[in-house]
């Protein structure tokens, strides 16, 4: 089952290569007004195939997870697979963000150091080379480092996002009358919703908005600790990489902390590809949590 549902994403991330560009990547299925990113489901499958790997090769008589041969070539092959095809389309954000989820279940898993500072030592020329080579990401990157000095250009939608923030003051101008969204700040509505948020709710509805983000990662990590096996510990503390992760790197973004990337807010950006995936991630821990409970 796990070999069956990687399979079908490796192919859907290689499907969508000879369709039609939108906004210049290769990133949709489209069939009339419904469109499917496969990239986010590629995700979920991700943590599943990596909670069931980890936990075979953790087992009393296998290999362990430091075993370069038999455990980190092909844990590390299928993750450097999709990160290589989800790059292609292009999608840098989406990428790290793999990345990003199966270092932290390999290092749980116990995970050497030596393994982990030797990918971050290798993956530093590659990270350069990607933004140094593509004239739209080295923007941004320069745009992160001074919006102030391209204000009308590439450093237009920070300083925006910036504006909308301060706007809110503590209350906010009101719900729906928010003016940044309206006429300013570009993708208001997906990637920079929380700057909106900031704008018509103020700093009480900022705050809980990262209040129920951090409940949801507190109760993802209660249940990977009281999950009844490897498996669903695994896949738990996968899943709450993954939202708590995403979360992390959208409101870095548009608070000016890090670069522009593509991420959505979990559960509040729109995007149909992003919220299903997250829905059914929130189910299957739920359904941990429960098994858990019963225990």
């Amino acid at each position: 089952m796990i070999f069956t549902a990687v399979s079908i994403t490796l192919v859907m991330l290689i499907s969508v290569f000879f369709l039609d560009r939108s906004h210049a990547t290769h990133r949709w299925f489209r069939l009339g007004p419904l469109s499917l990113q496969p990239s986010e489901i590629a995700k979920l499958v991700l943590i599943f195939y990596l909670a069931w790997f980890i936990e075979i090769r953790r087992g009393p008589k296998s290999f362990g997870i430091n075993d370069p041969v038999h455990t980190l070539l092909p844990a590390l092959g299928t993750v450097l697979l999709m990160v290589g095809l989800v790059l292609g389309e292009p999608d840098m954000g989406t990428a790290c963000m793999i990345l990003l989820i199966a270092a932290v279940m390999l290092y749980v898993s116990g995970l050497s150091m030596r393994y982990i500072v030797g990918a971050v030592l290798a993956a530093i020329p590659v990270v350069y080379l990607l933004i140094e080579s593509t004239p739209y990401r080295l923007e941004r990157f320069k745009a992160f480092l001074s919006p102030s000095t391209d204000p009308q250009g590439h450093g237009f939608q920070l300083l925006q996002s910036l504006i909308a923030i301060g706007s809110g003051g503590f209350t906010g101008v009101g719900l729906m009358e928010g003016r940044q969204k309206l006429f300013f700040l570009p993708e208001a509505h997906t990637d920079f919703i929380f700057a909106v948020i900031c704008e018509e709710l103020g700093f009480i509805g900022a705050a809980i908005v990262l209040t129920l983000f951090f409940v949801y990662g507190w109760r993802g990590f209660v249940a990977a600790m009281k999950a009844p096996d490897e498996f669903g510990r695994l896949l738990a503390l996968g899943i709450t990489a993954m939202v708590m992760g995403q979360a992390l790197v959208n409101l870095s973004v548009v608070l000016g902390l890090m670069p522009t990337k593509g991420i959505p807010l979990p559960f509040i950006s729109y995007g149909g590809s992003s919220l299903i995936g997250m829905l059914l991630a929130t189910g299957v821990l739920l359904n941990i949590s429960q098994h858990a409970d019963e225990m």
